[in-house]
């Protein structure tokens, strides 16, 4: 009889959409499907979404990227899942939604964030859990939640998040991974349960959270209708997984030591795996779970492609528009109006911060700016420095990195931006490291495909993912932009320090003023 190839499917629950890859026990992608949702923005600070939409987008991305890869239900080993972090659902006891789910764009919770790193002891409780105190976490929500929307806080059952939330309605039961856990804020690190002090600060208590469980954790007994639905049978087992981030580390092979993975989408981030769990004395960096022998540890930015977009569609909307009339990508020719411009754009410096920052200021308030405007400066210099701009805030989590675990050596560089060779190289030069872009783009859905593998026992190690992942580009610093940059550093570093009184100031005075327009 004709041996039939297995797969595997890799699942990630995403901020913009649901992505679903079907892989075969290789780490070679076979077939891959997106299902995209909205944000709901409508008042300042909130960013929500509707749980239905995303359920159902969850089943969909199944269901087609199955099909496209005319796969046969018994063929399909496994399903594993990946998830953005920090999000927050109140349902009632029948499971019912009573809020949308807000994310972890959501800075609502900004007033209560500040209140609890400054009055509340904050400091212990990111000690003790690893999630900065910031309006992102779970934490800062349901304090948010509590005073602002009282009526809403007393109806609720349980605060979950949206991982929990579509494997509620696949299996019926409430159960939350030690990863996206490890990114409420109310998750002791070191006992592997809810922490007290949190949850006594919230006025919650354990059962109104769902129960904690390995991200190896696994289960089976999809009802059948729904397993026909999606081409799966009712036996493939379901693994939790983890949270994209950790998952992204293990996707990229960035596992070993000093290896360090760096990744720009809408916003940014920089991790590296340990063997235990870590926390930062100054409170830079988080730590989460990828396994009970894995941490990550790193920092997130607020500004990525996020930044490029606003260029784009701000600055640049001529030459992006000339650009879709040639049927060119216009961040491409964004990219080669950059490079038109010297290493350090001849002196002008970006700070990214347009939507505040967190690694590693942890300020909300935090503004952008453009430093160092003279009259040889034309618009492809603020381009370019805004491209440098996001690097220089990337790099400026290293050092918080490296007092955890030491040197680093090789960067890992995925999402959006490792598509650009600009924006490889000038990370190669402002790091002054080899950056090396792995061949798979997917992942955050690999990584969850690998730790499945691991959680039902088919390996025995992490490890074989360097199999898994080639390399597609290879760059190393090119020493004379190296030395511009290293110039350069120092200025851009010191300048978030000297400005915190007049960002405090500059963005109260955006709040007010902007109130009065929205009103």
């Amino acid at each position: 009889m004709h041996h039939q190839p297995e797969y595997m499917l890799g699942v990630d629950i995403g901020t913009t959409s649901t992505k679903a890859v079907l892989f075969t026990t290789q780490g070679k992608v076979v077939a891959q499907h997106a299902v995209e949702y909205p944000l709901m923005c409508t008042s300042p600070g909130m960013a929500e979404q509707d749980p239905l939409q995303i359920y159902a987008a969850v089943l969909e991305a199944i269901r087609q990227a199955v099909s496209n890869g005319k796969a046969a239900a018994e063929q399909i080993t496994l399903v594993s899942f990946s998830a953005a972090m920090h999000s927050v659902i109140a349902v009632d006891r029948e499971g019912n939604l009573l809020s949308n789910s807000i994310t972890w764009a959501d800075s609502r919770a900004g007033e209560w964030s500040n209140r609890i790193r400054d009055e509340m002891d904050g400091r212990a409780i990111y000690l003790r859990t690893g999630t900065p105190i910031h309006p992102m976490s779970p934490l800062c929500k349901i304090m948010w939640l509590r005073h602002d929307q009282p009526e809403l806080f007393a109806r609720t059952a349980r605060f979950v998040g949206m991982k929990e939330y579509v494997f509620y309605r696949l299996f019926g039961s409430w159960l939350v991974d030690h990863s996206i856990a490890s990114a409420t804020g109310l998750f002791n690190l070191q006992q592997l349960d809810w922490d007290r002090g949190a949850l006594e600060l919230l006025g919650i208590n354990a059962n109104q959270l769902s129960q904690l469980v390995p991200t190896t954790h696994h289960l089976s007994g999809l009802e059948p209708a729904v397993a026909q639905q999606l081409g799966l049978l009712p036996t493939t087992p379901f693994v939790i997984g983890a949270n994209d981030g950790v998952l992204s580390n293990l996707g990229v092979n960035a596992i070993g030591p000093g290896q360090v993975a760096v990744t720009i989408g809408t916003s940014g981030a920089m991790r590296t795996v340990i063997d235990k769990p870590m926390t930062d004395p100054s409170g830079r960096t988080f730590c989460y779970a990828l396994t009970d022998k894995h941490w990550v540890v790193g920092g997130p930015t607020n500004n990525g492609g996020s930044i490029f977009r606003w260029v784009r569609d701000e600055l640049a909307t001529a030459e992006a528009a000339a650009a879709r009339d040639a049927g060119l990508d216009p961040y491409e020719a964004l990219t080669s109006i950059a490079e038109t411009v010297p290493a350090g754009s001849e002196g002008l410096l970006f700070h990214p911060y347009l939507a505040g920052e967190r690694a590693p200021l942890w300020n909300a308030d935090a503004r952008g700016s453009f430093f160092g405007l003279a009259m040889h400066h034309r618009k492809q210099h603020m381009i370019r420095a805004a491209l440098e701009g996001v690097i220089f805030s990337l790099y400026s989590i290293l050092p918080a990195v490296e007092d955890l675990i030491g040197p680093t050596q090789r960067m890992m560089a995925t999402g959006g931006f490792a598509r650009s060779a600009l924006w490889r190289q000038m990370m190669a030069d402002i790091f002054n490291r080899e950056v090396v872009v792995p061949e798979s783009v997917e992942s955050s859905c690999l990584g969850a495909t690998v730790l499945g593998l691991y959680a039902l026992g088919k390996i025995d190690s992490l490890e074989v993912i360097a199999d898994m992942v080639g390399a597609t580009h290879r760059h190393v610093p090119n020493p004379e932009s190296v030395a511009l940059y290293a110039r350069l550093w120092p200025i851009y570093a010191a300048l978030p320090q000297l400005l915190e009184q007049q960002y405090r100031q500059l963005s109260q005075f955006q709040r007010e003023v902007g109130v009065k327009h929205a009103g």
